[in-house]
């Protein structure tokens, strides 16, 4: 299976780690789960970070086709709409479960009959064991719900992304208590993950350093089925749902989530501009 060359870039502020995925024979390249800086004490955005991976782009003469989010992030706001605004050829992509999360979110944030539910944000919705290329590679969508139910993996040659299912071994695995997240129908998408061939190289969305160690972005099926501390090969689904579900418990909402989730359900893009010129991200008292 062809391997694509897989750079990372890592985004302290969030934990995230956003992909520059190519093809070395055609140059053909994908971004994946691109960060936007945002300090939400003074509610500034840049671009800092990604600008980074698009000159990197550009000094490897490097064709940028897809922008491919592997879920509606609650960490982090996505770039993906800026940088799709700096390539208008590439394609912004994102499991066609979006339209479920666009469906919850729309009542919370309020955001009215005016907010489309269906997706049209992005430019192209995955179906479950959707097959494109990625130049010469082949390239295939796993559907992985669990952490939310619009989450996806992408098969890209031997590179496997696998968004927030998965951390390192010493990571575990996402969490299951946002809306949409549900521990079983976790374990049954790493299920789907842990039957690839061992080999595979698994690129993870997040890492904390866990005791201390330094981040870390690259695993593979064989080392996630041996060592995940949440789920190794002959975890039983019932044992993994009260690991899962004790540990959500502990768990403090993500800093981020209401910005996050505002921005990130409509593709990066930050809310039309009010009368005065300013736009806005809306904070639902008491919901959470």
């Amino acid at each position: 299976m062809t391997a694509p060359t897989v750079q990372a870039f890592f985004h302290a502020d969030s934990g995230t780690w956003t992909y520059l995925v190519s093809d070395p024979g055609s140059g053909a390249a994908a971004v994946i789960d691109p960060v936007l800086d945002f300090d939400a004490k003074s509610g500034r955005t840049g671009t800092t970070s990604i600008q980074a991976v698009l000159d990197a782009i550009g000094a490897q003469g490097l064709g940028l086709r897809w922008i491919l989010e592997t879920h509606a992030h609650a960490d982090h706001l996505s770039s993906g709409a800026w940088l799709r605004a700096q390539v208008p050829a590439a394609i912004l992509g994102i499991g066609e479960v979006i339209r479920e999360v666009q469906a919850t979110f729309r009542p919370i944030f309020n955001l009215g009959d005016d907010f489309p539910v269906d997706g049209s944000q992005f430019d192209h919705l995955f179906r479950d064991g959707e097959v494109f290329a990625l130049g010469a590679i082949d390239c295939a969508v796993i559907a992985t719900p669990g952490h939310t139910n619009d989450s996806v993996s992408y098969r890209i040659g031997d590179a496997l992304f696998v968004g927030d299912s998965l951390f390192m071994p010493d990571g575990g695995t996402a969490r299951c208590d946002f809306p949409g997240g549900d521990a079983a129908r976790l374990f049954r998408s790493i299920q789907r993950l842990y039957a690839l061939p061992d080999a595979t190289r698994v690129f993870v969305c997040h890492d904390y350093g866990p005791g201390g160690r330094a981040v870390a972005c690259e695993s593979s099926i064989g080392a996630e089925k041996q060592g995940n501390i949440h789920v190794r090969e002959g975890t039983g689904e019932q044992d993994y749902v009260a690991v899962r579900t004790a540990r959500d418990k502990t768990l403090a909402m993500p800093a981020l989530l209401l910005p996050a989730v505002q921005v990130n359900i409509r593709a990066g893009a930050m809310p039309a501009p009010e009368d005065n010129g300013i736009r806005y991200l809306k904070l639902p008292l008491d919901r959470f």
